[in-house]
């Protein structure tokens, strides 16, 4: 039996098995470039994550056991739940306008552009976005930032933080679907 194409095979696998891996690396690098960006400590930052996603929630722990203040954003029921549970504080992203004046740090895991110019209005500065969404991103195309608040799209950055774990990451899921499939 002929081994398919290596990126056919990691196409088909499992967004979830996937992106999950991933998520790590991805978690890291966003805390890096927070230490790196800003010149406050994470310790007692006023932190906002959009989106309870694999993503958000793993980040928001992070920052949590960094002492950070955490709110995470979310639209349904069992995401509120689940963000009380982590002891964190919730809040609607569909109703995020008017309520981002109180972040230093706003962590966007939502590949839609929910931030516009209106929703981003009350930042204060140096408030500072951190977008790792996928494109076409959180941020959207025609914001216009307050003055001295600053975005940094942070596309791709498993490969960039920890390219061995990244790597290591994409090797263990095309490994997991040929042994499902009986190839190996």
């Amino acid at each position: 039996m002929a081994i398919p194409p290596l990126l056919a095979v990691y196409a088909k696998a499992n967004p979830f098995m996937r992106q999950t891996a991933n998520a790590f690396p991805t978690c890291e690098g966003a805390l890096q470039l927070a230490m790196e960006q800003t010149a406050f400590t994470l310790q007692n930052a006023r932190c906002l994550v959009i989106g309870a996603g694999r993503i958000g929630m793993l980040l928001a722990r992070k920052l949590y056991a960094l002492d950070a203040q955490v709110t995470v954003s979310a639209r349904c029921t069992r995401d509120f739940a689940r963000i009380a549970a982590a002891g964190l504080h919730a809040l609607d992203t569909r109703s995020l306008a008017g309520h981002l004046a109180g972040f230093d740090l706003i962590f966007n895991t939502v590949p839609a552009p929910i931030l516009t110019t209106e929703v981003l209005s009350n930042m204060k500065p140096p408030c500072f976005i951190i977008d790792l969404a996928s494109l076409p991103g959180g941020v959207a195309a025609d914001t216009l930032l307050p003055d001295g608040c600053r975005v940094l799209h942070a596309l791709s950055l498993p490969g960039k933080v920890a390219p061995l774990s990244a790597a290591r990451a994409v090797f263990d899921t095309v490994d997991t679907i040929l042994h499902e499939e009986g190839i190996l």
